[in-house]
């Protein structure tokens, strides 16, 4: 039965008792589950898969209790997510219609993180020159406490929303670092000491600048560095994360979309359910979801914007 595809299995299994209970066989689901998660290209708060499910033998589970390996394929593959939400009921539907019939304010989002500075396409320029993809509807004036108001887009000739992108520097050095092959000192965070158990754990806050942006914004946009051959501290960065949703600073429910980015088309990439484990996103209480993304064509880029304002609408009609 590994011969046929998930797909294939679940319509077998759907045709009688005997063959449900045939392609139900925990084995065989953890090995699709192991073989194609690698090119899964996005992953969310609702389907990540447990790290146990990777490090563990099949024979220390062999209950079969702890893990349905079948649910969990269903669960977390971006074909079984898009089912779901297909399938929502129709009142949902006629909400949105209504919710679109009504002004709302222009959601604004605060985008950060190393996936801005350190690849060798730029993300923010390709967004601001491909009006095939994402229109640029505006530069607005309004400034947030010193800090640009950022660039509106218009999503699908529909929506428009803003994103503020926050450096960790400025561009002269950043452009310094990239050319000595340094990491350049990120500005927009301070490290203060705090003592978990035995061990001396890192905590950042945000400058002040940066704080007013965070308690304004709608959510947030982390562009992380997918590249695999590149070096990645994954803890600072979770560090980085936190520092900036904390609830302190607004709404504790406000979304995070992470883009998992490479520079171009054929890079090799760590999958984005890896990446989410490193940046163990599984910590986080508000809704978040991790999207492939490329730079220099910006595939996967509408897949995420559009789940974040799904997010960021349904916060605000609450």
């Amino acid at each position: 039965m590994s011969f046929l595809s998930p797909q294939d299995l679940c319509r077998l299994g759907s045709t009688n008792c005997y063959w449900r209970a045939a392609v139900q066989d925990p084995l065989l689901w953890r090995y699709f589950l192991l073989r194609d998660l690698p090119s899964w290209t996005s992953v969310d708060w609702k389907s990540l898969p447990d790290e146990e499910i990777f490090n563990k033998a099949f024979s220390e589970v062999s209950d079969n209790a702890l893990y349905d390996y079948m649910a969990i394929y269903k669960r977390s593959c971006p074909q079984g997510r898009r089912s779901l939400k297909s399938s929502r009921p129709l009142y949902g539907a006629v909400t949105s219609f209504l919710q679109s019939l009504v002004t709302q304010a222009e959601p604004r989002f605060a985008m950060f993180g190393p996936g801005l500075e350190q690849l060798d396409n730029s993300l923010v320029q390709k967004m601001m020159t491909c009006p095939e993809i994402l229109l640029v509807a505006g530069l607005p004036h309004r400034q947030i406490h010193g800090i640009g108001s950022g660039v509106s887009f218009q999503f699908n000739n529909n929506q428009k929303f803003n994103i503020v992108t926050l450096y960790s520097t400025t561009s002269v050095e950043r452009r310094r670092a990239r050319e000595e092959q340094a990491v350049a000192v990120n500005k927009m965070f301070y490290q203060e000491s705090s003592t978990a158990g035995n061990q001396q754990a890192v905590h950042y806050s945000v400058i002040a600048q940066v704080r007013k942006v965070c308690e304004v914004v709608d959510g947030f946009i982390y562009v992380a560095n997918a590249e695999a051959h590149r070096e990645h501290d994954r803890q600072e960065e979770l560090a980085r994360i936190l520092a900036m949703i904390d609830p302190a600073l607004g709404p504790p429910n406000r979304p995070l979309l992470v883009l998992s980015c490479v520079s171009h088309v054929g890079m090799k990439r760590i999958p984005c359910v890896y990446v989410a484990h490193q940046l163990q996103l599984n910590l986080l209480h508000q809704p978040w979801m991790m999207q492939d993304t490329v730079a220099a064509t910006l595939d996967g880029l509408l897949n995420g914007i559009e789940w974040l304002l799904e997010e960021a609408n349904c916060k605000s009609a609450q």
